[in-house]
């Protein structure tokens, strides 16, 4: 496999997180040199407003939040994925603009034409050439939250079922970079699947 930028996306409780890093960790093994990172995260700045974004206590506006999440994501792309992608790596990244366009967009109703505008900004162009969705019904993955849920996780459910549906028609528009994996009840199965892609990718 050539040096790709591969994103995970999904909503709350899908596994996404313990997917990407199985990828990671499997990639690694097989000899290529490839970093993994979260989105918002992965430098300082970013993880800082990500501790702002999920803190239940803070009240944020939809507008706010659309660039709270942008700026991470700025500064991770110039300290991070760029230069890594122009040394030849490969970069693993759990969530990416995507999540904005669906979160944001579908979910809060945020203009996802500007959102689109602010990111191709925000990522200087830089565009993954896969996402994997891992697609799982709404309540299953709701139930996974812990006893303490983040900002956005206590968020309704017509809210999250609202972000999973962007997250499918994101797919329909992007049938060749969006690929969609049901999440099934062994981890295994589905990173099983998602290494099948990757590798004919």
């Amino acid at each position: 496999m050539k040096s790709k930028f591969i994103t995970f996306e999904g909503s709350e409780g899908c596994g996404k997180s313990t997917q990407s890093e199985m990828l990671f960790t499997y990639l690694k093994s097989k000899g290529h040199n490839v970093i993994y990172l979260r989105e918002p995260g992965g430098v300082k700045l970013s993880e800082d407003i990500r501790l702002m974004l999920l803190d239940p206590k803070n009240r944020i506006c939809a507008q706010a939040e659309t660039l709270l999440y942008m700026t991470a994501r700025a500064q991770v792309v110039e300290e991070i994925i760029k230069p890594a992608l122009e040394d030849g790596k490969t970069v693993v990244c759990d969530r990416f603009l995507d999540s904005t366009v669906a979160y944001q967009g579908f979910g809060l109703g945020v203009d996802i034409k500007l959102i689109k505008i602010m990111g191709d900004f925000a990522t200087q162009g830089i565009q993954p050439d896969l996402t994997i969705f891992l697609d799982l019904p709404i309540e299953k993955g709701l139930e996974c939250r812990n006893n303490c849920p983040d900002r956005i996780e206590q968020r309704s459910l017509s809210y999250h079922e609202k972000v999973r549906q962007g997250y499918l028609m994101l797919a329909k528009e992007e049938p060749c970079r969006i690929k969609v994996v049901e999440v099934l009840a062994d981890k295994l199965d589905t990173q099983n699947k998602i290494r099948e892609i990757v590798h004919v990718f």
